[in-house]
């Protein structure tokens, strides 16, 4: 098991996004990992160098999802948007909303997936900023509040997956919006990925005392592997958020501090299969 410290100062330390997201760059070397981070409290985004190191931030209010993309560039939410911002700060891609935001992802056809929290939206957005495809999953226009919908992702295959806090469950939905197959997931589900085998990958928050894990299911819904406190001597799970499993096996989370739980453990940890 690895902690990672993540910056100089302890107050930015422990406000660490509630959404950290972990994508193309997390690269490995002897020292550690040079990553990219979301600061939800502080509101930015950075990318830290294996020594610790803060390479590269930007302003971004209330971000809760990032990613770096091929080109280098970050793309991110900021409360109730998306933005895509270059390495020379240009701000290149943007969408506004009236909605939290809490999820955004990058398609292979360049349209950009946005996920609206109180409007249960699923959308396709162009570079422009139109609508190419949108999804309603709440009916007439109704309010589906704070803790409706926190991280989405669009699937290869066209189908999408939401974690529904505040139900305390994943859905997995067609192209239609339709709904095929749901995950129990205690304590609200707040990041969901789905891996390579097919197997999903689930962070959940803390809707339930020490209800804070991340765990792994297979396509029967068995879950097959998870990390919770009592797992990790001298560390408590607080409320897991961002997570990435690596090429080795091993798994990298953001353990949230906020809720007024500021300062009580590592922000991000690395572990084994075996744990």
């Amino acid at each position: 098991m690895r902690t990672i410290p993540l910056l100089a100062s302890a107050r930015a330390a422990c406000a660490l996004a509630m959404g950290l997201s972990f994508s193309h760059a997390m690269l490995a070397s002897a020292e550690g990992h040079r990553f990219a981070g979301a600061d939800f409290t502080q509101g930015k985004v950075f990318i830290v160098a294996a020594d610790g190191r803060v390479e590269w931030e930007h302003p971004a209010p209330s971000c809760d999802e990032l990613w770096v993309l091929p080109n280098g560039n970050l793309l991110f939410t900021t409360g109730h948007g998306v933005k895509e911002v270059t390495r020379e700060k240009k701000i290149v891609f943007s969408y506004d909303s009236k909605s939290e935001i809490y999820a955004c992802q990058r398609l292979p056809n360049g349209n950009t997936f946005v996920g609206e929290c109180n409007t249960g939206r699923l959308l396709e957005v162009g570079l422009s900023g139109k609508i190419a495809k949108e999804i309603r999953l709440l009916p007439d226009g109704r309010d589906g509040g704070h803790l409706y919908m926190r991280n989405a992702r669009r699937l290869a295959n066209g189908r999408y997956l939401v974690a529904h806090y505040g139900d305390q469950v994943v859905r997995e939905y067609d192209g239609d919006g339709k709904g095929v197959r749901e995950i129990p997931a205690a304590s609200g589900p707040h990041s969901v990925v789905r891996l390579p085998n097919g197997h999903t990958l689930i962070a959940c928050g803390d809707l339930v005392k020490d209800g804070a894990r991340v765990f792994e299911v297979d396509l029967t819904g068995r879950t097959v592997w998870e990390i919770r406190s009592h797992d990790l001597p001298g560390i408590n799970l607080k409320l897991m958020t961002g997570l990435h499993r690596l090429p080795n096996g091993n798994t990298v989370m953001s353990n949230w501090q906020g809720h007024d739980k500021s300062g009580a453990g590592p922000q991000i940890i690395e572990v084994t299969p075996e744990k």
